[in-house]
């Protein structure tokens, strides 16, 4: 007697000329992402894995493959490049990964506005606006193979976020193009908030395939590290220079001691023990900067021109935001991290706070993002490094942060209602699970109130 066909098996028969990947190498590597930068999530999901990676190309091989999931059960989880950091791209049920990434065409470009398919890299996109003297409002450290549906699935910020806050801000995404997961798939265009509803929600309500983003003016930026042997002095220039109006800016990022220590790749510009404010302003805005620097007592240490950038193909970008996580866990493995905000015109006071409480002893290490919150207060995002002991002790660190109302996002959780959501969900994000994803099968086990259904729907 014949073994019956397995779900995933009549899937490739069914379609067989898509880009299917079943080496169990290959899977258990594209069923993954950077979370591995958190020791629980490491726990958490280290036995995890899809199945099998499909990787369609066209929007009539998205419908094949959804309409053919959909028709038996088979979960699909959603994957851009595998930059973010929760374990978003890791399957909980197995079932399919639908790879974006060959999906990728910038469609248009337009005074202020663009519109791409969701696996487009950000970098490429970044290359067909910046003719047109234009770039992304918005762009993670991880820009050269972020994704701009990975971006909008499970990003935060970015450098630009100083001047136009989170990507979350109303205005920073248009609208997008969404296909609902049914055997017979219906592609929706929602506009404003209502597109919103899908946004940072590691691709449980929906498949994004188009977005269409705000862009803004671009400058040649100059790229600079100033250093400093004093804690609250090189906080303080960070924050006069992220609140100046008239200097023109991408980013400001603040690294305390040892952080610096950490950077190898910057060694050479980074006095051992400093503290440091990376930023990149426009080549215009150099005089100002350094009346600031001045006025501070810092030096600056590092200094590159945007052609000088371009020539040598390394941007200070790729030291911000959680790439300074990333590089500092090179040189120590045993580091993890924080994901914080503070209450803006409180903010240096409070980081001066937390540093008393948590970072004499270096345990942990205070990094800052400069931001524009939703309102258009500035304030900073903490990234903080920790040296981590126990799941029990960083559960503690952050109950002193939430003491001391610092808001923490917590980075070590795989259920999204307990990380940046903060909560339950509101009424509205969840009707939109419901019409596009009726039969929960996008991510299963990601959303608290939805069951985790294996291939077939076991």
């Amino acid at each position: 007697m014949n073994a019956p066909v397995s779900a995933i098996e009549q899937l490739l028969l069914e379609l067989p000329d898509l880009d299917w990947i079943t080496d169990e190498s290959r899977v258990t590597r594209l069923s993954s992402d950077f979370s591995w930068f958190s020791p629980v999530l490491v726990r958490q999901l280290k036995d995890k894995r899809a199945d099998v990676v499909v990787r369609p190309r066209t929007e009539e091989e998205i419908r094949a493959v959804v309409g053919a999931c959909a028709r038996r059960g088979v979960p699909i989880t959603i994957r851009g490049s595998g930059t973010g950091n929760y374990g978003q791209t890791t399957p909980l049920a197995g079932g399919v990964v639908l790879d974006m990434t060959g999906y990728n065409s910038c469609l248009w470009v337009r005074p202020g506005v663009a519109r791409a398919q969701a696996g487009i890299r950000l970098g490429e996109l970044e290359k067909q606006t910046r003719p047109t003297g234009q770039e992304m409002r918005c762009v993670p450290s991880t820009y050269r193979s972020a994704t701009l549906g990975g971006l909008f699935g499970g990003g935060f910020g970015g450098v630009g976020s100083i001047n136009y806050g989170p990507l979350g801000a109303p205005g920073n995404v248009i609208g997008i193009r969404a296909m609902s997961i049914e055997a017979e798939p219906q592609v929706v265009e929602l506009r404003g908030a209502e597109a919103m509803r899908m946004h940072h929600l590691w691709g449980t309500n929906g498949l994004v395939l188009e977005l269409e983003i705000a862009l803004a003016p671009a400058h040649p930026w100059l790229e600079t590290l100033v250093t400093f042997d004093d804690f609250e002095r090189a906080l303080h220039f960070a924050d006069k220079l992220a609140h100046a109006p008239g200097i023109v800016k991408r980013g400001v990022s603040f690294f305390a001691a040892p952080i610096s220590d950490h950077l190898a790749q910057l060694a050479a510009h980074l006095p051992k023990g400093c503290h440091t404010v990376l930023s990149l302003v426009a080549e215009s805005s150099e005089p100002a900067l350094l009346q600031l620097v001045e006025a501070h007592g810092g030096s600056v240490g590092y200094r590159k021109t945007a052609a000088e950038v371009q020539k040598s193909n390394r941007t200070l970008m790729e030291f911000t935001w959680n790439h300074t996580t990333l590089h500092a866990l090179k040189i120590d493995p045993t580091l993890t991290y924080l994901q914080s905000g503070f209450v803006p015109g409180r903010h240096v006071e409070q980081v001066i706070e937390m540093e008393k409480l948590l970072g004499a002893n270096g345990e942990v290490m205070m990094h800052l993002e400069f931001i524009r919150n939703v309102a258009g207060l500035m304030t900073c995002s903490g990234l903080q490094l920790v040296r981590f002991s126990t799941e029990e002790r960083l559960q503690e660190i952050m109950r002193i942060h939430r003491e001391h109302n610092v808001h923490i996002n917590n980075p070590h959780v795989n259920i999204v209602e307990d990380g940046k959501a903060g909560g339950p969900l509101p009424p509205e994000v969840i009707a939109v699970k419901k019409r596009f994803d009726p039969m929960g099968l996008l991510n299963p086990g990601k959303l608290r109130d939805w069951p985790v259904k294996g291939a077939g729907g076991a």
